[in-house]
């Protein structure tokens, strides 16, 4: 699968659309990069631009667009409420997709060393590119900011990593770098900006000094004031989501606006986020009010609705997780996204993949989207209330492997692909037959995990199964019934393809191991099929 950087440049201009407009131009006509989200800020007087493309791809886009506010951008000139620094004030690499962290940070290496080179300014590095630890925070580098450049750059402890330690008045200075995934997140108040401010304090790992540290961890923080919209907020940048995940961020900032009797009136994801995020979120919310609700969609919305996401501006799901974003671009979605008729055809045809493993796939999703349907059509009707209780535990399981088991249909036809490919590598020298078999042993223990993990993830499905068949409607009977069967079957498929593609590999202790690993999944899934269906027959009509 293709390489996917993500670029978030941030230029010092949230005024002038004809600026705006055409550093977004510079971007999006590069080719390779693909420009997703464009956030300009009035009162901050900066637009954060968003694209995505291959590493050699996002660092043209990045120079394309520097270029552009080189000629268009006058720092001397600028003021705004979010620090900064420079024309280009800040111009993170992040990795999506199939890409290092190592790889990101030699994008920030290539791009500032060009940037300097090309403009003749200072540029920093920070993050996981920095070359002193000193430099790693953003903030470090860019106190003082653009009006305490001209002292800064005159020390020898803040040359910069590339470029000249002389004032560009037009330009400033610009930081590069790498990092995880950044979530800029604003939370509304009705309030004055110094009160704003004492919160984002109060919250922000940094604290008010080392010897007063804020609450969370991997949180920067500041309160500004928005003239345009007449409210306060508590800006953060979530530095680790998953350390501090946004719904704590939301949550905390409440807490302390309650004890000052501040209103919270919603708040603002500037830029992307990744979906994780949201669901992590969908999750508390869902937990702690105990909601049941399966399908992502309802889950982005309660988390729009709880956040209050949409307060300042409409919040479009597929215009701001990247992964909707990314989706969207692809060509080539894969088996899943062709019509069913595609996909009956494209396992008739003359081609080893897809074959017998995806179909298994196919098969298990099918089995597990039967549980899912028998226990929805066993819940929220007046007749089964009793039954509520239980259809809470049961559906999630089946509708989490629903998803799961999909997906496992285009990775066991990219997992054979890859044996076929390394069979096309050359054997003309010792050496290149020695890579080709290295790389075909390689494709065979790949083609042999995705069965055996399919049939794992059904594994875990049996105890719910037989606990649906004691207490379902049995209208649907013959639908558990069907479901079972589809689950059984997908587990021969998943071990017949297992055993075929053992017989090549030459690591006899990788072959014992999963060849018992599969042969018990086997026995456990005739057991359970068989199990079910006894449950089904002993009930009354």
């Amino acid at each position: 699968m293709a390489k996917l950087v993500e670029c978030v440049p941030n230029f010092s201009e949230g005024n002038n659309k004809e600026v705006i407009d055409a550093l977004g131009q510079a971007i999006s006509r590069t080719p390779g990069c693909v420009l997703l989200d464009v956030d300009a800020g009035a009162s901050t007087n900066r637009t954060v631009y968003t694209f995505v493309g291959s590493p050699e791809a996002v660092v043209e886009g990045a120079l394309s667009a520097a270029r552009t506010a080189g000629q268009l951008i006058d720092m001397s000139r600028h003021t705004g409420e979010h620090p900064r620094m420079g024309a280009l004030d800040v111009c993170p690499f992040v990795p999506v997709m199939n890409v290092s962290m190592e790889e990101c940070v030699t994008c920030a290496h290539v791009f500032g060393q060009r940037l300097a080179a090309e403009l003749g300014v200072p540029v920093y590095l920070y993050g996981e590119a920095a070359r002193q630890e000193s430099r790693k925070a953003l903030p470090t580098i860019r106190a003082g900011e653009y009006e305490g450049l001209p002292e800064k750059l005159a020390k020898p402890e803040w040359a910069p990593d590339f470029g000249p330690p002389t004032f560009v008045p037009r330009w400033g200075a610009t930081v590069t770098g790498a990092r995880t995934f950044l979530i800029a997140y604003n939370i509304n108040l009705l309030c004055t900006k110094e009160l704003a401010h004492r919160i984002a304090l109060n919250i922000r790992e940094q604290g008010r000094g080392t010897d007063q540290p804020g609450r969370l961890k991997r949180v920067q923080g500041i309160g500004w004031y928005l003239e345009e919209e007449n409210i306060a907020q508590v800006s953060t940048n979530l530095l680790d989501f998953e350390t501090t995940p946004l719904h704590v961020v939301y949550e905390e900032v409440c807490q302390d606006a309650k004890a000052l009797n501040l209103p919270v009136v919603g708040s603002q994801l500037v830029g992307l986020v990744p979906k994780k995020a949201m669901l992590d979120t969908a999750e508390f919310y869902i937990k702690k009010e105990k909601l049941f609700i399966l399908e992502e969609e309802q889950k982005i919305r309660l988390v729009v609705s709880r956040l209050g996401l949409d307060s300042l501006s409409p919040f479009h799901p597929q215009e701001r997780i990247i992964e909707y974003l990314v989706q969207a671009g692809e060509t080539d979605r894969g088996l899943v996204a062709k019509p069913l008729s595609t996909f009956v055809r494209a396992v008739g045809g003359r081609s080893a993949a897809p074959g017998g493993g995806s179909v298994s796939a196919a098969a298990a999703a099918l089995g597990a989207a039967l549980g899912c349907m028998v226990g929805l059509m066993s819940y929220g009707k007046r007749q089964f209330e009793e039954l509520d209780p239980i259809m809470r535990k049961l559906i999630p399981p089946f509708h989490q492997a629903m998803d799961e088991l999909v997906a496992m249909v285009d990775a066991d036809s990219r997992a054979f692909s890859s044996y076929m490919e390394a069979m096309k590598l050359p054997k003309n020298t010792p050496e290149e037959r020695e890579r080709r078999m290295v790389a075909m042993q390689q494709g065979l223990k790949t083609a042999v995990r995705v069965p055996c993990a399919l049939a794992e993830k059904v594994s875990g499905l049996w105890p719910a199964l037989k606990e649906l068949a004691r207490h379902c409607n049995l209208a649907c009977k013959s639908d558990i019934q069907v479901g079972a069967k589809m689950l059984e079957a997908a587990v021969f498929g998943a071990y017949f393809n297992v055993m075929i593609n053992l017989k090549d590999i030459t690591d006899e202790k990788f072959k014992l191991a999963m060849s018992q690993k599969v042969s018990g999944l086997l026995e456990e899934a005739k057991q359970g099929s068989a199990l079910v269906l006894s449950l089904l027959e002993k009930r009354a009509p």
